[in-house]
């Protein structure tokens, strides 16, 4: 039976340590959401695990032969309800969307995503340090665990701590970040594609570009006759 006290591990390691494909790929998401580069990989096989446990939760409720009413409709709503407050589904998701939810999906609810995804920090193992020393409150509580899964209603409670020095606008860190959001700005409107106005047709859109394709081959085949 085992001693209450010595709890099981919830993480469950690779079948095989030796697969290279799935080396590579943990290798990548290691660097992607900026996991610890010493035991990293032990953060990604608890995602998997939590995952595993989410989709076996899902495929149990869909064998079931009724979930319409009772008690069995219960445990379906709630165990949707519970994975919408995650952030894993929307609303109106069903069982088989929760089978859809990838190891990246769960590596985004993490708070060290959120808070990189949320502009407070200018990368993701910025937002690690950011976490780890301090830096980071989710409502009052200071929180130092890059890994906590942020529920859906707190993710608009993530803020600098009151004493941290990221909350003066002028850090240099804060203007670089506003720096590069300026600078991606522009490129997006120098990048943007030119759409027919409303008073031209579809057609005559179509027709006012092939007719310009034309005139530069033109001018094209004219350069090239005087060389």
């Amino acid at each position: 039976m085992g001693q209450p006290k010595f709890s099981r591990p919830k993480t469950q390691t690779p079948t095989h340590p030796w697969k290279a494909e799935r080396i590579e790929e943990e290798h990548a998401l290691k660097e992607q959401y900026g996991l610890k580069k010493i035991g990293g990989m032990k953060e990604i096989w608890r995602e998997k695990s939590a995952l595993r446990r989410h989709r076996q939760l899902a495929m149990k409720l869909i064998g079931r032969v009724d979930t319409s009413e009772g008690h069995f409709k219960r445990e379906k709503e709630q165990f949707l309800e519970s994975m919408h407050r995650k952030g894993l589904i929307s609303e109106e998701a069903d069982l088989d969307d929760v089978l859809q939810i990838s190891v990246e999906n769960m590596l985004d609810r993490r708070l060290q995503s959120q808070v990189y995804y949320k502009g407070f920090a200018p990368s993701m193992r910025a937002a690690r340090n950011m976490i780890v020393h301090g830096h980071i409150v989710l409502g009052s509580q200071r929180m130092n665990v890059p890994g906590y899964h942020v529920l859906r209603e707190e993710e608009s409670e993530i803020a600098y701590h009151p004493t941290s020095n990221f909350n003066d606008p002028n850090h240099a860190i804060r203007q670089e970040m506003d720096r590069r959001r300026q600078t991606v700005g522009a490129e997006d409107n120098s990048e943007a594609i030119v759409q027919p106005t409303e008073t031209q047709t579809d057609e005559e859109f179509v027709e006012q570009i092939k007719a310009d394709e034309e005139a530069i081959e033109s001018e094209e085949n004219e350069d090239g006759g005087e060389a």
